[in-house]
């Protein structure tokens, strides 16, 4: 059954718009290359190092193959991360599995 994957982020302060960048220059085309399937990503207008994006997946086998292709990948680790690591507020990372209600319109 497919289900959605809630990830908020807390982004250090000032890099925000860097985070953006880097999110919807390289990051989302890099997953979306690879499958992920991207359904969003929004920034919090009342708290500015919040951020928020949402992944679907169509079952765990198939997030688990698609985890490993992207955080696998040596471009990952080479480049990704160490940006990554610079902006983002790792141990504030909250990760949300989420199934769809009946009449949600995001299925």
């Amino acid at each position: 059954m497919a289900f959605f994957e809630l990830r908020q982020y807390r982004i250090k302060d000032g890099k925000r718009e860097r985070w953006v960048k880097l999110m919807e220059e390289k990051v989302i085309p890099f997953q979306v290359a690879r499958g992920m399937v991207i359904v969003g990503s929004w920034i919090d207008e009342e708290q500015p190092d919040h951020y928020l994006w949402m992944r679907r997946f169509e079952s765990e086998d198939e997030r688990k193959a698609l985890y490993k292709a992207v955080y696998e990948d040596p471009l990952w680790t080479a480049e990704f991360k160490p940006a990554i690591d610079e902006m983002l507020d790792r141990p504030k990372i909250v990760v949300t599995r989420l199934q769809a209600s009946p009449k949600s319109v995001l299925r």
